[in-house]
């Protein structure tokens, strides 16, 4: 079993995936400043493999112990999302891009890599055509600038890696979140039955935590088969636009009234359908379907009256 090294396990993904890494036997370390949710580790200090570090990433004398003792390293802190990196731009740049500057540096050959990125790098694609990994990626935000950077620094400096190009993410987690469009669009629905939509056609891709988390349960495996590339990593039928999207959700829950507006403008201009075809012929496919995760959403949203602290 691998000892595993995980930044800002504390998170969305991470929760779920130190969680899943702990099932399958690994030993797994966290560093987090735990600064949105204190409790999304709870469930884990029972289990004597598991061990949190309450400590900041851009601790470079920390992290330089660190790397040394685990084989696999997963680079998740991050200010994440681009509000919160436009209203704190330094921090954004020393987390999202220096942390992975520090950790391409002490990095050995030992060490494999698994980097996540978003997808949002693609920025506007073509009309008829899907974004694959060889794609120009054209990031609109800093957030997504950071990440795009951090990925070329991964790949031209560390000797073993994989990384991901995430879809955007859905579904419950142990650190939630409701600003991310699917979980954003449910909660809206459950709490105003009324969703707003301006530019209703800006298509995107999907995927669930869940799937995220099993992919990289599939790279641990078959590390040596796909090390060393990029991939696209989504659910390839969840390629669909805003209004499709309200669309599933008001299938569900009737309620719903779906109102498009045409003076307002989307700030994350974000317009693109993505092939997921590279990482699937290795093997590995997203299964969750989005009416699955509309359904987990609701019953969330209905039941669970505990305020969600999003990043901002």
């Amino acid at each position: 079993m691998s000892k595993i090294l995980i930044t800002g396990g504390a998170g969305y993904i991470g929760s779920m995936l130190c969680t899943k890494l702990l099932h399958e036997g690994h030993n797994v370390t966290v560093v987090d400043l735990l600064k949105y949710d204190k409790g999304s580790l709870n469930h884990l200090y029972f289990n004597k493999k598991f061990k949190l570090i309450c400590d900041d990433v851009r601790n470079i004398s920390l992290m330089k112990k660190l790397i040394r003792k685990h084989d696999i390293i997963i680079p998740l802190a991050a200010l994440v999302g681009a509000p919160l990196c436009e209203k704190f731009k330094r921090d954004a740049v020393s987390t999202n891009l220096g942390s992975i500057k520090t950790l391409c540096r002490l990095a050995t050959k030992r060490n494999k890599i698994i980097y996540l990125t978003t997808n949002s790098g693609y920025g506007i694609g073509e009309k008829n055509k899907y974004c694959d990994e060889n794609s120009p990626l054209k990031p609109i935000s800093l957030y997504g600038r950071t990440k795009c950077d951090g990925e070329e620094l991964v790949k031209s400096k560390v000797k073993n890696f994989v990384c991901f190009r995430l879809a955007t993410v859905f579904g419950h987690s142990y650190r939630m979140r409701s600003d991310l469009l699917v979980n954003n669009f449910v909660h809206t629905a459950i709490k105003k039955k009324k969703l707003t939509l301006f530019e209703p056609h800006f298509r995107r891709n999907f995927i669930h935590v869940r799937d995220v988390v099993n992919a990289i349960i599939f790279t641990i495996k078959n590390f040596k088969k796909i090390k060393n590339e990029v991939y696209n990593l989504g659910l390839s039928s969840a390629n669909i636009s805003k209004i499709m999207l309200a669309k599933k959700i008001k299938k569900q829950y009737k309620k719903l009234q779906i109102k498009i507006v045409t003076n307002r403008k989307d700030p994350d201009k974000r317009d693109y359908f993505v092939s997921n075809k590279k990482i699937e012929k290795k093997g590995f496919k997203a299964t969750i379907s989005l009416d699955e995760g509309i359904s987990e959403l609701i019953q969330i949203f209905t039941n669970d009256k505990n305020k969600v602290i999003n990043n901002y």
